[in-house]
């Protein structure tokens, strides 16, 4: 069966007016137009809904018994075919996953769970770290927004470059390499990365491949925070974003200097899954997000490039 909602629609009015006239009118149709649609409907239910009494028209037992079922169905119809886009954040009850390394976890969740509890205090948040391999967690839906450096690949996978954080090198304090890093030095000196997948290079090898240049990788560990507790106890360094990597640098009681070459600030981006471009939630999550970073990247710190 075929069905014209429209007829739903003409019906509610019909009921409310009691009158083919009075339903033309609140609708803005023809009479005629009405009539017809009437003929629909007593041609679908097999009732006549409205039987002339004189002047007037009386609702049969049927329209009386239905009359308040069929403007619930409009209302229904209406909330899902024109969602309300007004988002009430006090009585806002979701969980929202969001997965990112655990350097900008750390650096992110202190303000944006303040922020969250200010504004929406039914909503709750996972933070999940990286996985070691790309996935389909955002497609999926287990996964409401990922923040990394990379831009997604996948088509319906939409994106946001939030801000830019520039890279400095971490030590310990009185590495002898702290008061002078020259580029030869800087290359020669062992170095931890920070990789999800394991990888024993990233793109400040290539900088440093014009110069002729290579470093030494001592190793390649799954977080910053255990880059961190390497570069402490030892005279390796560590590649990084600044503000990023703050709360582990003084954490660990690190110290940063300048890198020895020109580095691209590393990019904070979002995604999400394009199914949530519209829904109103999924937009003040990522507006705080992004409010959230403004604020911890606006506390640089003193160093001079």
């Amino acid at each position: 069966m075929q069905l014209d909602l429209n007829l739903l629609t003409v019906l509610d009015a019909l009921l409310e007016e009691e009158s083919v006239g009075g339903a033309a009118q609140r609708l803005r149709l023809s009479a005629p137009a009405v009539s017809r649609s009437l003929g629909r409907l007593r041609k679908l239910t097999g009732d006549d809904i409205l039987v002339r009494t004189g002047r007037t028209m009386t609702p049969t037992p049927y329209a009386l018994a239905v009359r308040e079922q069929v403007a619930d169905l409009l209302r229904q119809t209406q909330q899902v075919l024109a969602p309300a886009r007004r988002l009430d954040l006090d009585h806002l009850e979701r969980v929202f996953t969001i997965q990112c390394h655990d350097a900008l976890a750390t650096a992110l969740a202190p303000r944006l769970l303040a922020d969250l509890t200010a504004q929406a205090p039914g909503v709750r948040l996972r933070l999940l770290a990286e996985a070691s391999v790309d996935t389909d967690e955002l497609r999926h839906g287990r996964v409401d927004l990922e923040i990394g450096a990379t831009v997604p690949a996948l088509p319906e996978i939409r994106h946001e470059v939030v801000d830019h954080d520039r890279l400095v090198v971490l030590m310990r304090r009185g590495h002898p390499l702290a008061a002078h890093l020259d580029l030869p030095g800087y290359a020669a000196q062992a170095h931890v990365l920070v990789s999800r997948r394991g990888r024993l290079t990233d793109p400040v090898d290539a900088l440093l491949e014009p110069h002729g240049l290579s470093r030494h990788i001592l190793a390649s560990v799954g977080t910053t925070a255990t880059a961190a507790q390497v570069v402490a106890r030892s005279d390796a360094l560590l590649t990084g974003p600044e503000v990023t990597c703050r709360p582990i640098i003084e954490a660990f009681g690190l110290v940063t200097v300048a890198p020895p070459i020109p580095l691209p600030a590393a990019p904070i981006i979002c995604a999400w899954h394009q199914r949530f471009d519209t829904d109103p939630a999924h937009s003040w999550l990522r507006a705080l997000v992004r409010s959230a970073f403004a604020a911890v990247l606006s506390e640089r710190s003193g160093l001079v490039f």
